[in-house]
């Protein structure tokens, strides 16, 4: 049993999310998630990411990658020959030789999955710049860091657009989310808790958010972050609300502050 500190492994977050739980282990998993907030947003980031990974498949790899008919057809054969092989077996050998047919087929099996990842490693060692879509942070790189001050001193503050990152610090970024040579001008280095609302100039309150590979892009973001800030100097929404709404899950806390499930077109505010 978990314990309240402790989280949900990977592992228990794919199966919940491919539906392969037993009944009581999915009980457990979803008691926990409507406790724990991190474990929501990794949930929803392996989901994310299968879904990106999906369209990047259908619609980068479906030609690069040779048809399984071949490999498969052969591993058919093989598999055949070593059933024949054993059927004859049993005509002199007295004991069970199911074991052997088993380790066939395993080794059938990687055999087709080995040709399979060097052909799809091989097309990711060609375009070195491709990557997933990051829709929402990873929290372990990125929990969010803020600058403690009152709702007086922020509002008071008018210069409420975000500092420029430097070069180098954007740099360390794409490198710890994995993804070092990826195109600039496709993301936007950007806080996960703004400075309009307090958020630190901080390595561990940056991540690379899409520009506009995903209807969630940094511009969304931004219409969120005006609004939020409005709220907050308005005297109508907490300051540490609004951050750990924000920090928390971007995209559910958009969806609730608009009452919408899409992007607003051209809404800032």
């Amino acid at each position: 049993m978990l314990s309240e500190e402790s989280h949900l492994s990977d592992q228990d977050l794919l199966l919940a999310v491919d539906g392969e739980l037993s009944p009581r282990e999915a009980e457990r998993v979803e008691s926990h998630l409507a406790a724990c907030w991190p474990c929501r947003v990794r949930k929803q980031e392996i989901e994310t990411a299968i879904g990106e990974f999906v369209r990047f498949e259908r619609q980068n790899l479906a030609l690069q990658i040779p048809p399984a008919d071949g490999p498969r057809a052969l591993l058919k054969a093989q598999l055949a020959q070593r059933a024949e092989a054993e059927r004859a077996s049993r005509l002199w050998w007295p004991g069970p030789v199911s074991w052997r047919f088993g380790w066939a087929l395993l080794a059938g099996i990687l055999a087709v999955a080995t040709v399979t990842s060097l052909v799809f490693r091989g097309y990711l060692e060609r375009h070195p710049t491709r990557s997933l879509t990051v829709t929402v942070p990873n929290p372990s790189l990125t929990p969010g860091a803020i600058v403690f001050m009152s709702q007086q001193e922020l509002c008071r503050d008018t210069s409420a657009n975000n500092k420029a990152v430097p070069v180098s610090l954007q740099r360390r970024v794409f490198e710890e989310y994995g993804i070092p040579a990826a195109e600039p001008r496709a993301y936007e280095v950007d806080y996960l808790i703004t400075p309009a609302l307090g958020g630190a100039d901080d390595i561990h309150n940056l991540w690379p958010q899409p520009s506009s590979a995903t209807v969630w892009n940094a511009e969304v973001k931004d219409a969120l972050e005006s609004h939020l800030r409005s709220l907050v100097c308005a005297g109508d929404l907490d300051l540490a609300t609004a951050q750990r709404e924000i920090a928390t899950n971007w995209i559910e806390a958009y969806k609730r502050y608009f009452h919408t499930d899409r992007p607003v077109a051209g809404r800032r505010n």
